[in-house]
């Protein structure tokens, strides 16, 4: 009889789903199905339509979470649902459950992504079996640190997408201080999100409107769409400054996270937002800010900087956890 795995990238915008078979020691892509979060009020509900829609029964599932992991369950951040691995195994009579962050999911992958799927802003010189990290921006900030363990790399989540927007020009600190009157305190994902690229535009806007007759564009919440449409579609100037000024901060907290874990095995950049904006990403501002670490800059500089472009990496992530909880750490995954 043919063994099933199940495995999932879950956040606030969609879930991923992916059920593989098990063929000689081999794990084969079965089904796979897209769900709009927002439509559903519950992940069982979600979980239960994939059960059937793949007529699958699988012996070991793995999902990666947008939110913190606590005992094996997770509120998640930007969702009124809370996922339980033992509830889940229970309810569906599933063996073996694992829930991991999102983020962690999306560091697993690391090891598997071929390199067409990754771009090269810094080439650096990799140190072998170094500290990595994976971060990026999309309806929140994730990280998650890599650590070489035996033979492989284990994920360690993190929630340091909520540590403190830390400024470091004059219009960050302005935009600090605009954010301050929104917020008691400015976590760097109030500006490294869909939602933090909207407060930007909305600041550069504000500040262009003073003493002036412009009518304004009004966005709101997580915009972050409309501002890159307007400034690849039509050269909006307030729009490309904001992506701009976006590239800036993501690099210089980049390298804020690479100092701290001293990631000389390289710092991947993922999320939603990452590949859309390639273009900017490519241009000086985020590397320079990267690099700019004053008496460490010359230690950053050598540290590689790549931007994840396959949008399912966490999915494959997942996936390779997944296999590592029936066999660990055999199996190789195949489309």
């Amino acid at each position: 009889m043919d063994q099933y795995l199940l495995y999932g990238d879950i956040g606030g915008t969609k879930t991923l789903l992916r059920s593989a078979v098990i063929k000689n020691e081999k794990a084969q892509l079965h089904f796979e199905h897209r769900y709009d979060s927002r439509e559903y009020g519950d992940f069982d509900s979600i979980l239960e339509d994939f059960l059937q829609r793949s007529g699958c029964q699988p012996v070991a599932v793995c999902l990666a979470v947008a939110g913190p992991i606590v005992d094996q369950q997770v509120h998640l951040t930007n969702l009124p649902w809370m996922i339980s691995a033992p509830a889940l195994a229970e309810k569906f009579q599933i063996p073996a459950v694992k829930i991991v962050n999102d983020f962690e999911g999306t560091a697993a992958s690391i090891e598997i992504l071929p390199q067409d799927d990754l771009v090269v802003l810094q080439a650096g010189k990799p140190s072998a079996s170094a500290m990595r990290v994976v971060l990026g921006a999309g309806t929140g900030m994730g990280v998650a640190w890599l650590i070489k363990r035996g033979q492989y790399y284990e994920p360690l989540a993190t929630e340091a997408g909520h540590v403190d927007f830390a400024p470091t020009s004059a219009i960050q600190i302005e935009l600090l201080k605009y954010l301050m009157t929104k917020y008691q305190r400015v976590s760097i994902e109030r500006l490294l999100s869909g939602q933090g690229l909207t407060h930007i535009f909305n600041f550069l806007q504000a500040d262009a409107e003073a003493g002036s007759h412009l009518k304004s564009i009004a966005l709101d919440g997580d915009d972050g769409a409309t501002v890159t449409r307007l400034a690849f579609e039509h050269q909006y100037p307030l729009a490309l400054q904001a992506l701009e000024l976006f590239s800036g901060i993501y690099g210089a907290y980049a390298g804020d996270l690479a100092l701290a874990g001293l990631c000389r095995g390289g710092v991947y950049i993922a999320g939603g937002i990452a590949p859309r904006i390639i273009q900017i990403l490519q241009q000086s501002g985020f590397i320079e800010a990267f690099c700019n670490k004053g008496r460490y800059s010359g230690l950053v500089c050598k540290i590689p900087v790549y931007v994840v472009m396959n949008p399912k990496a966490g999915l494959l992530g997942a996936g390779l956890l997944a296999q590592r909880m029936l066999h660990p750490p055999a199996l190789s995954l195949t489309e």
